[in-house]
Parts: structure tokens; sequence; C-alpha cells
């Protein structure tokens, strides 16, 4: 299972990679074996802010629907237009071309609660 140095995560499944007062959001490789074949992919919160833990979008896989939360309080920006015709994308490449949405963050005290590396791997495997 990959799991990046560079990212911070939550324990619902999501990552974080933090530039400034900017981020970029996905769920992890984790998530994204677990969902299984993801088919659809649903965030009506672009130009929104959100608090840490609210649902900003919805994923669907063959079997489930599920929320996606952010990680932080943050203003959505931008969707990746890509998973509107290439939702598998979330599948092949999660932390790459899967990405879900870019965010402004409003608190970046908040990203002190969020897991590391070696936290989100203890939580995965145990």
């Amino acid at each position: 299972m990959n799991i990046p140095e560079n990212l911070l995560y939550t324990k619902d499944h999501e990552w974080i990679k933090v530039s400034g007062d900017e981020g970029t959001v996905g769920v992890t490789d984790f998530a994204q074996h677990q969902l299984g074949d993801i088919v659809f992919i649903e965030v009506n919160t672009v130009g929104e802010t959100v608090t840490a833990g609210e649902a900003f979008g919805t994923i669907e896989a063959v079997k489930t629907v599920s929320d996606m939360f952010a990680p932080v309080g943050c203003e959505i920006l931008e969707f990746n237009e890509k998973l509107s015709d290439n939702p598998e994308l979330v599948n092949t490449d999660p932390y790459g071309e899967g990405w879900i949405v870019k965010v402004r963050l409003t608190d970046a005290g908040e990203l002190s609660g969020l897991l590391n590396t070696a936290q989100y791997t203890e939580l995965v495997e145990a």
C-alpha cells in the first residue's frame, strides 16, 4: 500500500498536500482499494467554505457511495475536472492525477490535528 511521506492524512482516509495557504485533497490508496472500482465523483461545494470534518462531496463505487470529508477548514477552490470523465483515476493514481479538490486553508492550525505517514500507516494496519 502506498502512503507517501509528504502528505498529511485523516482518520477518514483523505490526504492533503499543503503549499503555503493552499492544498490539494484526495482519498488515500487504502480508501480507493476498500471502495473498489470508482464510477462517479460529485463535488457541489466549489466556491464554498467548509469546516474540518464536513462533507465536501461524494465518491461512488460499484457497491457503495461514501462522503468525502474536509481534512481542515477550507474554501473549495477547484474540482479535478478530469474525474468527470475518468473517475477511475482515483483508483489508478490516487496521489497524482486522481486528486479531487484544490482548497484554500481557513485555519492552518488545524493541520496539527492530522496524521503523519507513520500514524496513518499504524491506523490502516491495525
